[in-house]
């Protein structure tokens, strides 16, 4: 009677052993998946944020920079004229540069907001590019005054509005990169999550040893006596 309990408590423990290591291999299944998770998100943050964040930043220094080309040209009290084949070539310089950072830009992931954004920006841009073509148009004429107002009239307005275009990218980047934080603060909990379950289950596992030898000890003791008769 003593012995076939002895054994069903042993198949009760052997099944619920079973278990445990089918809970470790689960536990260790998402443990590796948490921590896959968490690499990606700190792999977007610096690939998809963080580098794009920096473009971002040139290809709005390079915006600035012809805004101040233009207006450097334009507004020159100790020059009546324009050095055309100057400001040509920095403008083509840094049109050159922009148009490189936003196929750049373009390659990185971006989200639905971000796109739109993005394609505003290029809308924005080229009409900056129409501004200057105008600008360089009567330089080269030396036609300062209607160069003058083209800018005070549109060129003001467009290379505005591309700026704040930028901004709201910068802004988009930066909301974009708190939600990859959350993200990599959710996977680290995880992470902790299972490894206290793994702890957990090592316990149980030292338990149930425990109960496993002492088992083995019952039986053991009727054999002897039944021996010693």
């Amino acid at each position: 009677m003593k012995i076939g309990f002895t054994i069903k408590n042993k198949m009760t423990i052997a099944v619920m052993l079973f278990c445990i290591m089918a809970c470790s291999i689960l536990i260790r299944v998402l443990e590796d998946k948490s921590i896959k998770d968490m690499n990606n998100a700190f792999i977007s943050m610096y690939n998809d944020r963080l580098i794009p964040a920096t473009d971002l930043f040139y290809l709005a220094e390079s915006v600035y920079a012809k805004r101040f080309l233009l207006e450097e040209a334009l507004y020159n009290t100790d020059s009546i004229t324009i050095d055309h084949s100057y400001l040509k070539g920095r403008l083509t310089l840094a049109n050159t540069n922009i148009d490189s950072l936003i196929s750049k830009y373009e390659q990185t992931f971006l989200i639905t907001q971000e796109k739109r954004q993005l394609e505003e920006l290029k809308v924005q841009l080229a009409d900056t590019r129409k501004i200057e073509n105008q600008v360089l148009d009567y330089s080269g004429k030396q036609r300062l005054n209607a160069a003058k107002d083209v800018f005070e009239n549109q060129g003001k307005t467009a290379f505005n509005a591309a700026r704040q275009k930028l901004t709201e990218l910068t802004k988009i980047q930066t909301a974009v990169g708190q939600e990859l934080i959350k993200n990599a603060e959710f996977a680290v909990s995880g992470t902790r999550i299972y490894s206290s379950l793994q702890l957990a289950l090592a316990i149980v596992i030292g338990i149930l040893i425990v109960a496993i030898v002492f088992a083995s000890n019952v039986v053991k003791i009727p054999n002897d006596k039944f021996n010693l008769n």
